[in-house]
């Protein structure tokens, strides 16, 4: 087992077993379920929608070749300019290169997690390059020196409690703030970086390939302010963000609110198609688009795994599994955390190291049923394993252990002679670490069921 696995069991065994943040997570999710459930129960003919945008994604994936170039066309006639990254040191040293040819200095960013998967805050203060969070989950996190906890609700993990402790803590605001108070405080301290900032970086939503358009969606309204007042807008958007047309959208912006927030829409939704032009009053005078692969089309050559490219990031996987909310978002030790991550990051990151997060799963199945696209995600993870032992990535203990369970399964007297007494030997003998210190090993019964048939059988004869 390679260490980015044993660190996840060690981590998932603690987040387990932490009250404090079961508390948190489980007020947290509450909330979401009952948000999202009345959200979700406004949308007529859900299963038609949720088929018709499977089949949207699927016909991009197909045609990818052809969609990003009419992307690109679209939105370079326009004056905008497409940047393609092939891994995260490309995409990093592009920004860069932009930054330093403005000689910029400062730099807002709305949330996105593509700049995440890149370590884009990180990489710029090593450059000596201010870049600050304005989403207020993500500056949350920001302050605390930590990654986002949730795809879509990055500070998930912290109660009110906690976040008013660390704004006393850094800015001198009341011990017992309210949540209004503290929104209030960052609104106070975000609002002259937004007029500072050299460069607004966000992500997108959605790619809009007839129109050549960027589509973001924010309830904060940051988004629009990074992208307004500063000279500069770079996006940073994931290859298989595609969808066909802007009339796509009236089909994704619901599934995408509903299913993220319960929301009918999200209080912005936002459509950029380029820099400021002649007869526009605002909007940044140069506007760059970074198409990121980054080990996506290593997804899009599985063709049995690739539907994972058609995720649109609402977080309903997440919020409905049962092992994320268990043991958290910070655990998988990757920038896409719960079922699609666990689908997702072996074909990104390298499947023998990250092929572990295909068995953090109890595969009932709940992450498929929520997702609005139909992405087949238990069926995912079950292929990523069958893949893992294909590629013979399973540790020699791994097929030492498989390989005498199957010897015994296949041989009733093997299974009869190795009784409940060895069994239960065998089970705290190699089993004990590995099931956890928290939890009692389960007992095997002294006689297999067919030697009680037998015996059951002998008496009745008797």
């Amino acid at each position: 087992m390679g260490s980015t696995a044993e660190k996840f069991i060690a981590d998932s065994e603690e987040k387990a077993f932490d009250q404090d943040h079961r508390r948190i997570i489980n007020f947290n999710m509450g909330r979401y379920h009952a948000s999202a459930a009345k959200g979700i129960d406004r949308l007529t003919n859900l299963e038609t929608a949720k088929r018709k945008a499977h089949v949207i994604k699927w016909r991009v994936m197909e045609n990818l070749d052809k969609f990003l170039p009419e992307f690109e066309a679209n939105f370079q006639r326009r004056g905008g300019k497409v940047i393609w990254a092939n891994d995260v040191e490309e995409a990093q040293q592009e920004i860069l290169s932009i930054i330093h040819r403005a000689g910029a200095r400062r730099v807002v960013k709305s949330k996105t997690m593509a700049t995440e998967e890149i370590h884009l805050n990180e990489f710029l203060e090593q450059n000596n390059i201010e870049s600050l969070e304005t989403d207020l989950g993500e500056y949350i996190v920001q302050l605390l020196g930590q990654k986002p906890y949730h795809i879509v609700t990055p500070a998930m993990h912290l109660s009110k409690e906690d976040i008013a402790r660390l704004f006393n803590q850094k800015f001198g605001t009341p011990i017992d703030a309210t949540p209004e108070q503290l929104t209030q405080k960052a609104r106070e301290l975000l609002r002259d970086k937004y007029l500072q900032a050299d460069v607004g970086i966000t992500g997108a939503n959605f790619l809009i390939a007839d129109t050549g358009s960027i589509a973001m969606s924010e309830n904060e309204g940051n988004a629009r302010l990074c992208t307004t007042f500063p000279k500069i807008h770079i996006a940073i958007v994931g290859i298989e963000k595609l969808i066909p047309s802007i009339t796509d959208l009236d089909l994704f912006w619901p599934l995408l609110s509903t299913h993220g927030t319960g929301q009918n829409l999200t209080v912005y939704n936002t459509i950029l198609s380029g820099p400021r032009q002649m007869d526009e009053a605002d909007g940044p005078e140069e506007m760059y688009v970074i198409l990121l692969d980054n080990g996506r089309t290593n997804l899009l050559a599985k063709k049995d795994q690739r539907q994972g490219l058609y995720c649109i990031r609402c977080g309903a996987c997440l919020n409905a599994c049962p092992i994320y909310q268990n043991v958290g978002g910070y655990t998988y030790n990757t920038t896409y955390s719960g079922p699609i991550g666990s689908v997702i990051t072996p074909h990104m990151k390298g499947m023998e190291e990250f092929k572990h997060l295909s068995y953090a799963s109890t595969l009932c199945g709940r992450c498929t049923e929520v997702c609005p696209v139909k992405i087949d995600l238990h069926k995912m993870l079950l292929i990523n394993r069958r893949d893992a032992v294909k590629e013979d990535l399973s540790t020699p203990k791994e097929k030492w252990g498989w390989a005498a369970w199957k010897k015994a399964m296949l041989s009733r007297k093997l299974t009869d002679f190795f009784g409940g007494k060895m069994k239960n030997f065998i089970l705290k003998m190699f089993f004990k670490k590995a099931w956890g210190k928290f939890r009692e090993m389960p007992v095997v019964a002294e006689k297999s069921f067919a030697q009680r048939w037998a015996e059951e059988q002998n008496r009745k004869e008797d």
